[in-house]
């Protein structure tokens, strides 16, 4: 097993939920690294029926156990009525629990305060370069995805079909979270034909047929289940009028390409170009979680067009991502313009596909991606 960069407590001396996309190694890590505690898989069909009819068996089977034994539940949102339980558990009996799950949705629909803050959260996401190492290869990330299974695997197409198929059918169908399914599904296909761009709420619901607010809510349900995520624009001390509508990225690029039908994304296109930017947006997400850094991490975008695709904290550093083998000065539009609305910016640079760092005159850092990201990993960046 790759060794994850996400560290949990090797003792927890408090109760923790561990959310992650479907097959991102959650069960995994938990079972890496408390190999003796007691493990409540909802995933088994015996457990989840045991459990659904009768949460107080939990109590039942949890009473001779002294306070501090950790207990693991894997898919929590099964059962959401556990968590009562669980909630019970800690404060009378002192018992800790690591709740692991794909989607807080169902379960904040009947526990809106997910245990009243006794459980602290963490975010394990798809592999990272640090977790992949020396062998990290990027267009094989760009290719396959970051999923543990589909980046390991030579043949990944039929693995994110089949990914996409048990979204579908286990987490949207059997959860009942959207009322037609293969109008959902269109939605998934025209909101990967848009990934990494700006959200247009209207024109996805054109697109999907059916009306903007249900167009909105199919994309809260992708965050809900954490298949993606919304990436806000940078405002603050605006001189000119910047562009506000969210950007969408999802989770893993790979069930990007399975559902807009890319088939090889070669590096130098347009196509290896969203998808770089696509794993940008996912390591940078990823190492200000494992990092705990505190930093929003946002986009820049002016209505004249010109555009940064990573703002980390406000102004520390402006990150834009190019395909390109050779960085033209056409290309540094965007970061020029934003040093002159934002003369503060502390660092400006332009990850890419050219093999050695370089400076320009105008302290523009243009950096080959790989090199970005050990830098990102090592605390270098920000």
């Amino acid at each position: 097993m790759l060794s994850r960069r996400l560290v949990l407590p090797e003792v927890p001396q408090e109760s923790f939920f561990l959310w992650g996309p479907r097959q991102v190694g959650k069960s995994s890590l938990l079972r890496a690294t408390y190999p003796d505690a007691r493990v409540v898989d909802l995933l088994l069909t015996e457990e989840f029926i045991r459990y659904t009819r009768q949460p107080g068996l939990l109590r039942d089977e949890l009473r001779d156990a002294p306070p501090g034994t950790l207990t693991v539940i894997d898919k929590v949102q099964r059962v959401p009525a556990l968590l009562d339980e669980v909630h019970w558990l800690i404060e009378r009996r002192g018992l800790v629990f690591a709740l692991c799950g794909s989607s807080a949705r169902k379960v904040r629909r009947g526990h809106a305060n997910l245990l009243g803050g006794r459980a602290v959260r963490h975010e394990l996401f798809g592999l990272v370069s640090a977790e992949i190492g020396a062998s990290a290869d990027l267009v094989r990330m760009a290719n396959h995805g970051v999923l543990p299974r589909h980046y390991l695997s030579d043949k990944p197409a039929p693995r994110l079909r089949a990914y996409v198929d048990d979204y579908l059918k286990e987490e949207i169908a059997a959860e009942a979270l959207v009322r037609n399914l293969p109008a959902f599904a269109d939605f998934l296909r025209v909101a990967a034909l848009s990934d990494t761009e700006l959200v247009n709420f209207a024109n996805v619901a054109r697109e999907c047929a059916v009306s903007k607010p249900t167009a909105q809510a199919y994309y809260q349900i992708l965050v809900d289940t954490l298949l993606g995520r919304f990436v806000e624009a940078y405002t603050a001390r605006a001189k000119r009028r910047v562009i506000q509508s969210p950007k969408f990225y999802f989770a893993d690029v790979g069930v990007v390409n399975h559902l807009a039908a890319r088939g090889t994304v070669a590096p130098g296109s347009e196509l290896f170009g969203k998808a770089l930017e696509n794993l940008m947006q996912h390591e940078l997400s990823a190492y200000r979680e494992y990092a705990a850094r505190d930093w929003p991490l946002r986009y820049w975008r002016l209505a004249s067009g010109a555009e940064v695709d990573f703002v980390l904290g406000d102004m520390d550093v402006a990150i834009e991502v190019k395909s390109s083998r050779r960085i033209a000065t056409s290309q540094l539009g965007g970061l020029r313009a934003l040093r002159e609305e934002h003369p503060s910016v502390r660092r400006r640079i332009v990850a890419c596909l050219e093999t050695r760092r370089r400076v320009t005159e105008d302290g523009i850092e243009i950096v080959p991606v790989m090199q970005l990201l050990r830098g990102l990993w090592k605390g270098e960046i920000a």
